[in-house]
């Protein structure tokens, strides 16, 4: 395979292309240059030229009143065209309902997507205090939130070690618990217990449970989760949240399995 260093134009594609994967998870408000710039890595300079070149072919979109940018119509149509072969939200999204129904807990899809979950679906479950540290086009790297941690808990060891080898700097980013010793332990915690738990590491008090959902050929390649206040998931009531959560998984697995037949 041909090296990305050496493919011409291969540097501003890939600017672009974190560009716009920062347009699709900043939501319904959208992202101004200066933040996009700073994520990116990039001058304020280098981003919008990117950022224009990406608005006049209809990738994004510059709102002319707040000035943030934001995904354009042709990500629309694109995403149209990709659905029918890589969207599962339609065969999930009766059980990411359920999940909430019979919680009362909001209620996730995440997708596995290189070494990140982005959100696909969420659904509010009854309970008035809820937390909203995920929604629809949030991504999380591999292993932070519950989503990704289970996911990561089910992958082999040779991509686990790849992983944290391409990220060491996860316990900089997202603090001390999500450092590879901790990180471990957490991973083989999951895989024992079959789904995993996020004990408010991203916002005090949230928490998180994640479970697995498998393609035909036994990898983890979606996930799906609950968030809520942290009384919530006490350990008189963490057990059958996890049953419930395992119980759905498990019947998504068998039905993207069955329909990809």
């Amino acid at each position: 395979m041909e090296s990305s260093a050496v493919v011409p134009g291969a540097q501003a594609i890939a600017r672009a292309a974190k560009l716009l994967r920062l347009v699709t998870s900043s939501g319904h408000d959208g992202a101004s240059l200066q933040d996009l710039a700073r994520s990116a890595e990039l001058s304020r300079s280098t981003a919008h030229r990117l950022l224009s070149a990406l608005r006049a072919e209809g990738l994004v979109d510059r709102d002319e009143s707040s000035a943030r940018w934001m995904p354009g119509p042709e990500l629309f149509l694109m995403g149209s065209v990709a659905a029918a072969r890589y969207d599962v939200t339609a065969l999930a999204r009766d059980i990411v309902r359920s999940l909430a129904v019979k919680t009362e807990e909001s209620a996730f899809l995440s997708v596995r997507r290189a070494d990140e979950t982005v959100c696909l679906l969420r659904e509010e479950g009854s309970f008035p205090i809820r937390s909203f540290v995920l929604s629809e086009g949030v991504r999380f790297p591999l292993g932070v939130a519950s989503a990704g941690l289970a996911i990561l808990a089910f992958l082999p060891d040779h991509d686990v070690d790849a992983y944290l080898e391409r990220h060491p700097d996860l316990e900089t980013a997202w603090g001390r618990s999500h450092g590879a010793r901790r990180l471990r332990t957490r991973l083989a915690e999951t895989k024992e217990r079959g789904y995993a738990v996020n004990p408010g590491l991203i916002v005090e008090g949230s928490w998180g449970l994640g479970a697995a959902v498998f393609d035909r050929s036994g990898r983890p390649e979606w996930a799906l989760s609950l968030t809520g206040v942290g009384f919530r998931f006490g350990p008189d009531r963490i057990g059958d949240l996890g049953r419930t959560l395992l119980a759905h998984a498990h019947q998504l697995s068998a039905r993207i399995a069955g329909a990809r037949r």
